[in-house]
């Protein structure tokens, strides 16, 4: 299976920054897209960004022009610089990647564990 641990959440003041790691370990064939989504209390899970093996990103609205999604393949790793950040950004982040396994060489989504990232007005 494939197990992501993430980190470099926390608390910031409003205009702060922070930097999102998430790194992915266990029998990985290859892995394919990789993002990060987050999860406001009370709030439906949202997509904040994208990226494929080519590099091609999408971002959510909201965060277009603050934040920037980028992986290292050859680590299987993804980050989140997160700047000029709101306190509407407080969250859960949520890792997440699109893998397929030695195994059964079939693609599968799997999420990390979550980090929070709030952001202080």
């Amino acid at each position: 299976q494939v197990q992501l641990v993430e980190s470099g959440g926390g608390l910031v003041q409003a205009g702060g920054s922070l930097r999102l790691s998430c790194a992915a370990s266990g029998s990985i064939f290859s892995i394919n897209a990789m993002g990060w989504f987050r999860q406001a209390p009370e709030k439906q899970r949202e997509l904040v960004a994208t990226i494929t093996t080519d590099g091609s990103t999408n971002y959510a609205d909201s965060v277009k022009g603050r934040f920037t999604i980028s992986r290292d393949n050859a680590e299987n790793t993804v980050y989140l610089q997160m700047n000029s950040l709101k306190p509407e950004d407080t969250a859960v982040y949520y890792c997440n990647v699109w893998a397929v396994i030695i195994t059964t060489r079939k693609e599968t989504r799997y999420w990390g564990q979550g980090t929070q990232v709030t952001v202080s007005s």
